[in-house]
């Protein structure tokens, strides 16, 4: 099956072939087409697999569809998350799949300011984003008026009733009209999300799929304490030891990677970045210096890595840490295939522990915590102890591979001094050797 077969416009088409989409995922190919023959869908949708897109897509080809033909515009599609760091991944896949259709939506949530929020709604919307709190907040102020809402997509359901926030939401739907489209997902159909469903949907059919992107069995898992300020530093010195091998390393920011890229040219380090600003002809000429080695590192965003085919690679590296737990497991996904091992490193700041944290959830085993001599953090990544292995010292050091001077002289002898100007403990003394790589 293809995205045309599915019946998607021309403009929704031609935004997946940009970014590589070339064929829907099993949730997509059985999701899509219910929603837009206006079924009320309860959708069972685990990590990795492709949800999102799942249901933005027939969101946005029911908008455009439907479009007025005047009048101001109003909010005809509601969708509601349990995190602000999930609105704002829904809104940035709206207006990455949407980029070609003539349709307004923004984003509200807790933590930003209001008068942005409302700004954006006065000048119209078509979709709404939002988490439940903002949402009654903007409700109570008059400025999220719901009445003309004919799409109400639920994203982790279960994760909203986990957290709470069940008398928002009952809330929030007494403010919508009965007549509506509804769908919903969820990781789980346990009891109370069925009952759930029971008070507020019609005739819903079911969908459930089981993750597609499973985390791969041959791809070991580390991470590496560091303050934010000395990432970039720590990533040059991993690179020089890897220097015959070809690297994907993830930027969270279109911004950072460019930054990013730069700063590792200057340092000898060849390197492409790609992400949302480039246009397709950029992305596929750093993606073929890539691939024939002219660059050795890749520097890419999540949304830009999305359907990138890199055949046999050894490493992955998160210079930050995805927002979005689910997105560790599309970026490590790029390593460890066909049967090979690959490797996934992390740089995690004490800023980052929260991220930690939920990535521990996802894959529901340990990621190795490995301190850099000389990169100690100046404190702790706190993240609870509901975490797999959460702060724990990690275990024997796997052996290095391409290392052309094993005996190589530390270049960080000293361990970093925290607070006070004490040195900070080392739970693993043994530093990264950096052999340059040889000049041509």
């Amino acid at each position: 099956m293809s995205f045309e077969t599915l019946g998607l416009s021309p403009v929704l088409l031609r935004a997946l072939s940009e970014i590589g989409y070339a064929a829907p995922t099993p949730i997509q190919s059985e999701a899509i087409p219910l929603a837009l023959a206006g079924h009320d869908l309860l959708g069972g949708a685990q990590t990795g697999t492709g949800k999102t897109a799942a249901f933005v897509l027939p969101m946005l080809q029911k908008m455009i569809d439907t479009a007025p033909t005047g009048g101001p515009r109003k909010i005809r599609t509601l969708v509601l998350t349990p995190t602000r760091e999930l609105a704002a991944q829904v809104h940035d896949s709206i207006k990455t799949y949407g980029k070609h259709a003539k349709i307004a939506s923004t984003v509200i949530y807790g933590g930003a300011g209001m008068q942005p929020q409302i700004d954006a709604m006065r000048r119209g919307v078509d979709i709404l984003v939002a988490t439940p709190g903002r949402l009654i907040d903007h409700i109570e102020r008059g400025t999220a008026r719901l009445g003309e809402v004919e799409l109400l997509v639920l994203d982790e359901a279960d994760r909203m009733l986990d957290m709470g926030f069940l008398p928002a939401i009952k809330r929030i739907l007494n403010r919508l009209p009965t007549k509506r489209q509804t769908l919903l997902f969820s990781a789980t159909f346990e009891e109370s999300i069925k009952k759930l469903a029971l008070e507020f949907m019609k005739n819903p059919q079911e969908v459930q799929i089981a993750a597609r992107n499973t985390v791969a069995e041959k791809v070991s898992h580390i991470a590496h304490p560091v303050d934010g300020a000395r990432k970039r530093d720590l990533l040059v010195d991993i690179l020089s030891e890897r220097w015959q091998e070809q690297i994907l390393v993830f930027g969270k920011t279109k911004h950072g990677c460019n930054r990013l890229a730069e700063q590792l040219e200057k340092s000898g380090i060849s390197a492409v970045a790609i992400h949302g600003n480039k246009s397709q002809a950029q992305r596929l000429k750093a993606l073929a210096a890539f691939k024939k080695g002219d660059a050795r590192i890749l520097v890419a965003t999540d949304v830009a890595a999305r359907g990138l085919d890199i055949p046999l690679l050894p490493l992955v590296i998160n210079f930050d840490l995805p927002m979005v737990a689910e997105d560790y497991v599309h970026r490590i996904g790029r390593t460890g295939r066909a049967g090979a091992s690959g490797e996934a490193i992390s740089l995690v700041s004490p800023d980052e522990g929260t991220q930690l944290r939920a990535i521990h959830r996802v894959l529901k085993a340990d990621i190795e915590m490995r301190v850099i001599e000389g990169y100690a953090p100046s404190r702790a990544i706190r993240m609870g102890n509901d975490a797999p292995g959460a702060g724990r010292p990690s275990g024997q050091r796997p052996p290095r591979r391409n290392q052309p001077h094993a005996h190589a002289t530390p270049r960080h002898a000293q361990p970093h001094a925290g607070r006070g100007g004490k040195p900070q403990p080392q739970r693993d003394r043994r530093a990264i050797n950096t052999p340059r790589p040889p000049k041509a």
